[in-house]
């Protein structure tokens, strides 16, 4: 069997990014980016006021002094008088400030009767004006290429001018469940069917991912129907099968592949659970088999798929998994020559916030609890061979989302 690093870097060396689109950037969220966005324009454009009140000279602006409003300029309408000695102009928040003035004199220290005011405190030169460029300036790279675009990411492009966005295309995924047991939730089921779990839920993981996901109808436990399955993706960039790679009588996924063209690359690694895990390609399109599981289906997504979706994005993923300490919050026993992933709640001192997660291991960890699975906040990582730790020793997690 093949350990587990090895299996996610050779699956991962084999992808390849899926180039670019151009999208709206009222459709750009959670996209990633294809090319440093830089910006169109300055922000602010021009030297604007923070808040309500007048734009004065500071000079001018002392406590007790008396300024005469010689014009109004709300915000999109800025005036072109200079503003002399003695004299001010209202303003509003996101007013630009008229020539001659440099300082902004906030309304609630003032006194107004008809045009003139008189100044309860002074105000001083830069006082509550936003020069042009504070945020940024022209040409300033707001966001790098391979950024995912969240909500603060989409208000920076709109910020810097960008109706359209250069992003990386989405893979058109296409995930198909086998199995005679299965029926979608809703369907009349068999006595001894199950509802199709692993389908809706590996989707939602790789479409979390940023994947476009096809979700096919079943295969029935036939060679037929697995390749009359396998020919309704020809147009996508990656395959993804669940069930039917183990060494059943009825697991034909791997003999069926065969037959339309796959080249393996390995099957089966030393992972608990997720033990039947299948990589391959046809032509350039990979081929990852899931076990038929639903709890070993999700987490073979998250170690090997869900960043295999990235890459195909151009993200940045590292080779090794993304793990972080933690402590154990319950014994655990000896470990064999599978390395394993034990589901676990997460819990944190409240009173020492620095302090490294608990991450209490379930005791039962069956690989078709999908309560347990629900329940979950992290998989505790336990290496090939491990000796038994009590409560208390450090450990290595990966955080499920």
């Amino acid at each position: 069997m093949l350990d587990v690093a090895t299996a996610r870097t050779r699956i991962l060396s084999g992808i390849v990014a899926c180039g670019h689109e151009t999208v709206p950037l009222g459709s750009a969220f959670g996209r990633v980016l294809g090319h440093d966005l830089l910006a169109r324009r300055a922000n602010p454009p021009v030297s604007v006021s923070a808040m309500d009140g007048y734009a004065a000279r500071a000079q001018d602006a002392t406590q007790g002094a008396t300024l005469h409003v010689v014009a109004e300029a709300p915000a999109g309408h800025p005036t072109s008088h200079v503003v002399q000695p003695g004299q001010c102009v209202r303003l509003f928040t996101g007013s630009q400030i008229p020539a001659g003035a440099d300082t902004v004199i906030i309304q609630e220290n003032t006194q107004r009767e008809g045009d003139k005011i008189t100044l309860a405190q002074p105000s001083a030169s830069g006082r509550f004006i936003r020069v042009q460029g504070q945020d940024f300036a022209q040409d300033t790279c707001l966001l790098r290429a391979g950024t995912r675009l969240g909500p603060k990411e989409i208000g920076l492009a709109a910020a810097g001018g960008h109706a359209w966005l250069n992003v990386a295309r989405r893979p058109r995924v296409s995930v198909l469940s086998t199995g005679d047991e299965i029926a979608l939730p809703g369907e009349p089921v068999r006595e001894d069917g199950i509802f199709n779990s692993a389908l809706f839920m590996v989707s939602a993981c790789l479409q979390q991912a940023g994947a476009e996901v096809v979700m096919l109808p079943a295969a029935r436990d036939t060679t037929a129907s697995l390749t009359a399955a396998f020919a309704q993706t020809s147009q996508t960039d990656m395959l993804v099968t669940i069930g039917g790679a183990s060494v059943g009588t009825y697991d034909l996924v791997r003999q069926s592949l065969t037959g339309v063209g796959l080249e393996l690359d390995f099957w089966k690694i030393a992972m608990r659970p997720g033990k039947p895990l299948l990589s391959g390609h046809i032509g350039s399109t990979p081929i990852i088999g899931l076990p038929g599981n639903p709890v070993a289906a999700l987490v073979c997504s998250t170690v090997f798929v869900a960043p295999a979706i990235q890459r195909m994005m151009g993200m940045p993923v590292a080779d090794a998994l993304p793990t972080e300490p933690a402590i154990l919050g319950a014994d655990v026993g000896q470990n064999d020559q599978r390395q394993d992933f034990l589901r676990a709640t997460l819990t944190h001192d409240a009173a020492t916030p620095d302090a490294l997660p608990v991450a209490t291991p379930f005791a039962a960890q069956d690989s078709a609890q999908l309560r347990v699975l629900a329940q979950s906040q992290a998989l505790i990582i336990r290496p090939v061979h491990a000796p038994a730790a009590p409560a208390g020793s450090p450990c290595q997690i990966l955080r499920l989302s």
